[in-house]
Formats: C-alpha cells, sequence, structure tokens
C-alpha cells in the first residue's frame, strides 16, 4: 500500500514531520509498531533549472534548413543566451521553457552546452514530452513541437512577460513535490489497506492523536434519493450493507490537479472527477465504490442477486465474461450491470454525456467476491479489499464522503438522503476478552493496566476492566481474542521494550544438526564432487507419467494421492516416483543440446495410506540420472561412493527384470542384507524414446531412511596386525547369466574367520573359456590375529571355497 506522507499526516496531528530524516524516522518507528515499510520514495519534480524564456530574435542556421539559432531572453533582465532549435512553432516574441547549460529533465537527463553544427547553443528548447507531462492535460497543446505559453488557453489574457526567468514547471502548475511510504500490509489488516487506517497507525505509533475527516453532506437537490431509485438484496448473507446515491447535474470533467496527483501517486491512473472520486475514497477508506450512469440502471431498481448460470456479461474493460451462479451480480430490473465487489459493467459506465449518477458502496462476502474474481480471472484492487473483509458502517461513511466531494469539486448536485438496505445485525459490536494478567503472563511482561487501557484507547477500543472485556472499533475485523489484544499492546509498548527471557524451566543448549541433516550434507558433498547438479522440482505429477513409463494397472506407484485443488492437469497427482521428473529434465538437457547431464535430487514421494482419513505416507529419496560420458558401472561406482562416504557398509546388487522402464538385462535392486533400499540401471530404450532422452540415460532411486540407519559418524579402529597375512589369487569359468555377487558371497561364506577380504580384478570373456562363458579373477588374503598361518591352513580354507563354487556351476581356470 502506497501512500503519500502528506495525505498520511493530513489525519494526525504530528507536526514535526519536514525533512528526509523525518520521514525515515516515521517509518522506522512504523515499522517497529507493525507496520512494516518496504521503500521511501521521494517524488515530484525532477525537473531543474528550466526556465520561461522569450525569443528575442531569431535567424535561419547556416548549414541547416530545418533549424534556427535563437536569442532567448531568461532573466527578463536584457540579458540572452543562443539556442539552437530545429522546432518550427517558434516565432520571435514566443515564450517557450529553456533548459539552460545543467539543467535536468524527464527520465533524468541532464543538459549540456554544445554545438549544433558549428552553432553553439547554450540548452535547447522543451516539449511537453521532454519535461515528461502529457499534451493532453493542457487544452491547446501539442505533441509536434515545443511548448508556446502564448498557444495555451490557461495564459490567454496575461502577461507572459511576467513568467520570464521562473521555473516552467512552477508556471504550469506541476510544483508537487512529496514523500512516498510503500508499506507490506498483511492481509489480516484490512483497514491499512487505506490511507486513514495507515494514518491511525502512524498517530498511535507518534503519540499524537488521530484526527478523523470531517463529512458534511449539503445535499441541495430538492429530489430524494429514495423517490428515484429501490434497492432489493435478495440475500443478505452475501451483502450484509448495501448503501446508493443519487447525484443529478452532473458534469464530467477532470479531476482538479491535488487529486490527479495524489491517485497517480499511489498507482491509479486518473479518468475523470467521478470515477476519480470512486479511486480516491477507495484509496481514503479503503471502501471501495463504484458509479452508474443512471439512464443505464432500467427500471430504476438495484438487485442484489446470484448471476444466472452461463449468463455471459461485458464488463468495463471491454471483455465478455461467463458467470457462474455462486457469483455476486448487481443488475437493474432487466439484466446486470457489475460483478459485485469486482467490475462494473460496460453497459453502465459513467460516460462524458452523463448527467445524472447512482453512487454504489456496499459490504459483500469476502468468500464469493474471491471466488467470483477467481472464476472470472479479474482481481481488481476492489476485489483485493473486499476479500479481506470490510465493515458495512465503512461503507456507510465511504458514500457520504464521495457525496460530499462531489459538491467540492462542483461535480453536481446531491440528492437528499441515501437508500439502505442493511442486515438486521449488520452493525452489531463484539466483546472480545481482556485479562491485563493473562496478557502480561503471555507476553512475559509487567506492563501497568493503565498503560494497556491507554495504548488500547488510543486504537478506539472502548475498554472495561472491571468486567475484563473490550469493544474493537468497527474497521477492526483482526481482533478476535486475547492474544491479538496483547499484540497490540506490545506493538505499542515497543517490542524493544520487552526484556528477553529464557522460557520456565529451560536452560541453554548448544545448537546442531541432526542426523538426517548430516546424513543429506553427506550425500550432496559426494554427488557434487563426483560431478553431479543438484534439482529441486515439484511434488505435483501428472497421472498420465505412469502410462508413459509402461506401468501396470496394479503398480504401487499408481496408488498416488489426488489433489483436490490443483494447478492444472499436468500437477493433479502428489508424485509416487521421481524417475518421470528426472527424465523429463534429462530430455530438457538433451534439447538444449547438452553433451553430459548428471543430475541428482533428495526429496519426498507420496503414498496412499490404507486409511483414507490418515496423510499420505511419505518417503525421502536419494534419485539420481545421467547421460553423456556415463555408463552402468561408472554410475553403480557413484552410488557405492555414496555408500562408502557414510560408512553404511557393503550394498549388494542383484540383477532384476521386472522394471518396465529400464533395460531387462541392466537393472539391479540395491539390498542392505535382504531389506531392499533401491534400484538402478539403464533406461528402456522404448522409455527413452518416449521421454524423448537418449537411449544411454541412467537412473537410480535409494531410500534415505536406510542410509541415515546405517550412517557411522565415527568408525572404530583397530588393532594393526601382528602376524603377517598370505594373499592368493583365485580364476574360476562360470556361466555369463552367474552374478558375480553370487560368486563374492560363496566365497566370504566358506572362508570363514581366516579369510580377510576378496576382491575381484579380472573378468575376461572369449574363446579360451568357451562360449556363453565368462572367467571371472579374485584376489583373496588371508590372516589370522593370533598367530602366523601355515599353508595347510590357507589350503584347507581354499579347498572350502572352490567346493561351495561348484554349487554355481563354477570351474577352476
Amino acid at each position: 500500500m502506497k501512500a503519500p506522507v502528506k495525505w498520511l499526516l493530513e489525519y494526525t496531528a504530528i507536526d514535526d514531520i519536514k525533512t528526509d530524516g523525518d520521514v525515515k524516522r516515521l517509518a522506522s518507528l512504523m515499522t517497529l509498531s507493525g507496520s512494516k515499510v518496504e521503500t521511501v520514495d521521494r517524488i515530484g519534480n525532477e525537473i531543474k533549472n528550466v526556465l520561461v524564456g522569450k525569443c528575442v530574435s531569431m535567424k535561419r542556421h547556416e548549414n541547416s534548413d530545418h533549424m534556427f539559432v535563437c536569442m532567448m531572453d531568461v532573466s527578463g533582465k536584457g540579458g540572452t543566451v543562443q539556442i539552437v532549435t530545429g522546432a518550427q512553432n517558434v516565432k520571435e516574441g514566443s515564450h517557450i521553457p529553456v533548459a539552460l547549460d545543467g539543467a535536468v529533465i524527464a527520465g533524468g537527463r541532464v543538459i549540456r552546452s554544445g554545438k549544433l553544427r558549428g552553432e553553439l547553443s547554450d540548452g535547447m528548447m522543451c516539449s511537453f514530452e521532454e519535461l515528461g507531462l502529457d499534451f493532453r492535460n493542457y487544452e491547446g497543446g501539442i505533441d509536434d513541437g515545443v511548448i508556446v505559453l502564448e498557444d495555451l488557453k490557461a495564459f490567454a489574457g496575461c502577461d507572459p512577460d511576467a513568467l520570464i526567468g521562473r521555473e516552467i514547471m512552477d508556471v504550469l502548475g506541476e510544483g508537487y513535490e512529496d514523500f512516498v511510504i510503500d508499506f507490506e500490509i498483511t492481509s489480516n489488516r484490512a483497514d491499512c489497506f487505506s490511507i486513514l487506517g495507515l494514518s491511525r497507525e502512524a498517530a498511535v505509533t507518534m503519540g499524537k492523536p488521530f484526527i478523523a475527516p470531517e463529512v458534511k453532506v449539503r445535499e441541495e437537490a430538492s429530489a430524494k434519493t429514495s423517490d428515484n431509485i429501490t434497492v432489493e438484496v435478495e440475500d443478505q448473507t452475501l451483502c450484509p450493507a448495501y448503501f446508493a446515491r443519487r447525484v443529478r447535474n452532473v458534469k464530467i470533467e477532470p479531476s482538479p490537479k491535488w487529486m490527479r496527483d495524489r491517485l497517480e501517486t499511489c498507482g491509479v491512473r486518473a479518468i475523470n472527477n467521478i470515477v476519480d472520486i470512486t479511486n480516491y475514497v477507495m484509496l481514503e477508506y479503503g471502501q471501495p465504490m463504484h458509479a452508474f450512469d443512471s439512464r443505464t440502471v432500467r427500471g430504476n431498481k438495484i438487485v442484489v442477486r446470484r448471476a444466472a448460470e452461463g449468463e455471459v456479461f461485458r464488463t468495463l474493460d471491454d471483455v465478455e465474461r461467463t458467470l457462474n451462479s455462486k457469483m455476486l451480480v448487481i443488475a437493474d430490473a432487466e439484466g446486470t450491470i457489475g460483478i459485485a465487489g469486482v467490475m462494473g459493467g460496460l453497459n453502465s459506465e459513467i460516460r462524458p454525456d452523463t448527467t445524472d449518477i447512482i453512487f454504489e458502496s456496499a459490504t459483500f462476502d469476502a468468500v464469493t467476491v474471491r471466488r467470483g474474481a477467481k472464476s472470472v480471472g479479474l482481481r481488481t484492487e476492489s476485489s483485493s479489499r473486499f476479500e479481506k473483509g470490510l465493515d458495512p458502517k465503512l461503507a456507510c461513511e465511504a458514500i457520504d464522503r464521495a457525496a460530499q466531494l462531489v459538491e467540492e469539486l462542483g461535480a453536481g448536485v446531491v440528492e437528499k438522503g441515501k437508500v439502505c438496505v442493511v442486515a438486521p445485525d449488520a452493525f452489531a459490536e463484539r466483546e472480545v476478552p481482556f485479562d491485563c494478567g493473562r496478557i502480561n503472563a503471555f507476553l512475559g511482561t509487567d506492563i501497568p493496566t493503565e498503560e494497556m487501557v491507554k495504548i488500547l484507547t488510543s486504537l478506539e477500543c472502548r475498554v472495561d476492566p472491571d468486567n475484563k472485556t473490550l469493544v474493537p472499533p468497527y474497521f477492526r475485523h483482526d481482533l478476535i481474542c486475547m492474544a491479538d489484544v496483547a499484540e497490540e499492546i506490545a506493538r505499542f509498548y515497543g517490542y524493544n521494550n520487552i526484556r528477553s527471557t529464557l522460557l520456565d524451566n529451560c536452560r541453554m543448549t548448544l545448537g546442531s544438526r541432526t542426523r538426517l541433516q548430516r546424513v543429506r550434507d553427506i550425500i550432496r558433498r559426494r554427488m557434487a564432487d563426483s560431478g553431479f547438479h543438484e534439482m529441486v522440482s515439484y511434488s505435483f505429477e501428472s497421472p498420465s507419467v505412469y502410462d508413459r513409463l509402461g506401468l501396470p494397472a496394479d503398480d504401487v506407484h499408481r496408488n498416488y494421492v489426488k489433489i483436490s485443488n490443483p494447478l492444472g492437469e499436468d500437477y493433479s497427482a502428489m508424485r509416487t516416483s521421481m524417475v518421470p521428473t528426472l527424465l523429463k529434465t534429462l530430455a530438457f538437457n538433451h534439447s538444449k543440446r547438452n553433451k553430459n547431464t548428471w543430475i541428482y535430487e533428495i526429496a519426498y514421494v507420496y503414498e496412499k495410506d490404507g486409511d483414507e482419513d490418515k496423510l499420505p505416507v511419505h518417503r525421502e529419496q536419494l534419485a539420481a540420472a545421467a547421460f553423456g560420458d556415463m555408463d552402468f558401472f561408472r554410475f553403480k561406482g557413484v552410488l557405492e561412493a555414496v555408500s562408502l562416504e557414510l560408512k553404511t557398509g557393503e550394498v549388494k546388487y542383484r540383477p532384476n527384470a521386472g522394471y518396465t522402464f529400464l533395460h531387462p538385462g541392466r537393472a539391479a535392486d540395491l539390498y542392505f542384507g535382504d531389506a531392499k533400499i533401491g534400484y538402478m540401471g539403464q533406461v528402456h530404450p522404448l522409455t527413452a524414446a518416449e521421454f524423448e532422452c537418449p537411449a544411454d540415460s541412467f537412473v537410480a532411486v535409494i531410500d534415505v531412511e536406510p542410509l541415515c540407519e546405517r550412517y557411522v559418524e565415527i568408525p572404530k579402529s583397530r588393532e594393526l596386525p601382528k602376524f603377517p597375512g598370505v594373499m592368493r589369487d583365485i580364476a574360476v569359468v562360470v556361466d555369463k547369466s552367474v552374478p558375480q555377487g553370487d560368486i563374492l558371497d560363496i566365497i566370504r561364506q566358506r572362508g570363514g574367520r581366516l579369510l580377510e577380504s576378496a576382491e575381484l580384478f579380472d573378468c575376461y570373456e572369449g574363446i579360451q573359456v568357451g562360449l556363453n562363458k565368462k572367467s571371472l579373477a579374485y584376489s583373496l588374503s588371508f590372516r589370522d590375529p593370533q598367530r602366523t598361518l601355515t599353508d595347510e591352513d590357507v589350503e584347507k580354507a581354499m579347498r572350502k571355497i572352490l567346493n561351495g563354487l561348484e554349487t554355481l556351476g563354477a570351474e577352476l581356470r
């Protein structure tokens, strides 16, 4: 919410805000009291040293066929400066704005003296555009030449020589300067989306009284509003209050400069006096209003009702919108003339020939307005305020203020009275508990009751300390319970005045990262060291991706949670697997001609719980994918490096051809013992083609929880061996289908306690070992911690190993 400081202080007794420092002090204090300030900007004249000058003489430029050399009097004392111009509307005796050397014009551009085709020019003559002005605001102004004051109607009959040497912005009446404070207002403070609301906050912050505007409507027309218009509200739960006033003999014309300046400073475009009055009141009071051309209200009747299902209506922005029965509309005797709380209709807009108008000020149900605005895709300044909840009293005050402004601007004659349709409980007051002892206990303070009452009274609350209640003002819908009251007291007592204390029965502790956080950090560091880049993606997915993966109908991944209010069909399910997201990311990078893409993500997947009333089960996973300079074994090595860094113990890999989206001969499950913790493999060619990613793409998914459980933070040391070890190499020939992991398991099992380590160091396939055969060579290390091993000891262990390998059809090579 942008608030010009002069307007903000107009309703307070604050009189010591005069300089940049004063404004910044006000902004700082308001931030400390809870009205957070985003920025403080100085606005107004950036135009400097542009003076009114008189063309004393002019001649053709010797080196140009369209330029003139003019001698300009810019002091009124006979002294002249030479200006070279190409403007064709300059004549001797014309009075023109002259930007002298060092002058600043629109956009902060600085003018310097220089030569134009050999002739010295000590500045330049200015057009409306160069001064940042709209020529259409000045009768007689043109956009294809410099400003000539004699041509403007505003200067007809005056002596222009008396203006020579004066700043042009002062002469044109544009000498406006102010500060603007941009506040960040939370949605519960609907009252602060107005100048009056912020003025109240400023007054209490600075310890000064708030001065409410005095609103009096003369109502000089002889007719009564109630004689010329009737109002019907079909459902008062959706519209608790509706007020209407009628204005006759309206003169549509531009608003005065002070009003245009304030509107435009707040980011609202000035249109005409009537529309500007409704916008001005909205900014001042926070109450949106609307004005109808009385001629277009058929039957002189206004009906607040629900829209007809499928009804088509053209709004003020000249767009046809389809309405539904959940929306609230303003209608006349024959049809809709506005969407309640959102935007009026093109069929009832204020036109240049409008003579009679009807002002509308109402209170609409916040939820209904929000749904209506969302349904038609039209969120306006009006709807954004109604969505936060407004009070019927505010609507009544705002329409009177609009009528007063009409009379002050001479824009029309206000008819007597107003039409009011108000629900029986619209003006009901609320009581909120107020217990000083509980508030002090809640805040950890010892604020006297008198101080609390003083603060709350300055906020216009009616406090009854004896009965421990208070009545909040009508515009403070956010004061609901005692915690809200405590917050108000803390804000203006000063958060900086509340001592920092520890909670009861608590002690100081040293903060640290949890075990899971440390595991995540290690995984990220290890993946980064391996050349992988972390990605972050949505937890939402399209249900169609599981069809693209070729999953069967009963696959567990299809047990997804549907989102009740999705962003769209592509984001309507909570993901049960991160593989589709990884594949789409690989495809995107491949389409951008990235030769190598290695990515990973640590995130959650979600599955339905058996009980529909329970929240979904979520599991944290490490998901990785890569293409380019990558093969199966290198990818496997990256995962093993993560396990090694976490010191989780050995991860076993078991082939699994059951994944529809992985290559049947290049996929494996990952195990800790007998517990499956994930899977990895090369993407199936059909799946790669479906997602348009490279055929040599690899993916892996590992549950983080098992890694966290087996993570060893401080490894245990063991005594260095006292006795030498014995090394043996063994090479066996087996069928290609036999996994080397199975061979390694038998070697370790049969080797017994003497086997210290066993590692594969060679794999060979060729005609020497036979068709569909392979040779695997292992290095075995034996050691006894109690004595030196003999050859007999080692040979005995080797025989056990070879006997065990025979169960796999292995032959010693």
